[in-house]
């Protein structure tokens, strides 16, 4: 439909508000845009874990109506460990550690490249299996260093992501989830906005 954003699918890591929060805008733009005319198959694909199909109406009565993102969404749920497809990628979702919230790592595979990315994370083994011998490891890091996290730890500083990454053989590194005034160290990428 003309003027339908250009997204085939959305895969949600976590349900911590800066991980999903844009889907309410978006849903209220296009149910008031499009009036509820996209037909089913042409809405994009909202990947959510097992379980988070109920806390996304969960949302929707907190934020408007209990089906809001069934209206636009075509919503499926990801198991741990099992593949799925999505946008033409076959994604893996690795449990990760992320404070005491359910959060998912993702790795991406089509024709032939594999990107790892992290989500929010602390430490974990399972970080260097999500990012084993990929092209591209896109990682958070917002601490500066990992004595600044609480003991259940839910987030990753430069040095942890670097040494992750040595260990898996990622090709690339990019940090993102970084607060602006902590620059990137010398030789690592810094996520942007309009960074493709």
């Amino acid at each position: 439909r003309e003027g339908w954003p250009n997204v085939d699918a959305i895969a949600i890591t976590h349900f911590h508000l800066d991980h999903w929060g844009d889907l309410v805008p978006w849903v209220w733009g296009a149910m008031y845009r499009w009036a509820g005319s996209v037909a089913v198959d042409k809405r994009p694909d909202l990947w959510v874990h097992e379980g988070g199909h109920a806390v996304m109406e969960e949302f929707g009565e907190q934020f408007g109506f209990r089906d809001m993102f069934d209206r636009v969404f075509t919503v499926h749920e990801y198991a741990a460990e099992e593949p799925f497809v999505a946008a033409g990628f076959e994604v893996m979702p690795l449990r990760l550690p992320h404070y005491t919230l359910e959060t998912y790592g993702f790795r991406l595979s089509a024709d032939g490249v594999t990107i790892a990315y992290s989500g929010d994370s602390g430490p974990s083994e399972a970080i260097a299996e999500l990012a084993r011998d990929a092209d591209l490891l896109l990682s958070e890091a917002t601490l500066e260093n990992g004595g600044y996290d609480g003991p259940s730890r839910g987030h990753l500083s430069p040095a942890e992501v670097t040494d992750v990454a040595a260990d898996a053989r990622a090709l690339r590194i990019v940090l993102t989830h970084r607060p602006f005034e902590r620059e990137a160290p010398p030789g690592i990428e810094l996520a942007y906005d309009g960074l493709e």
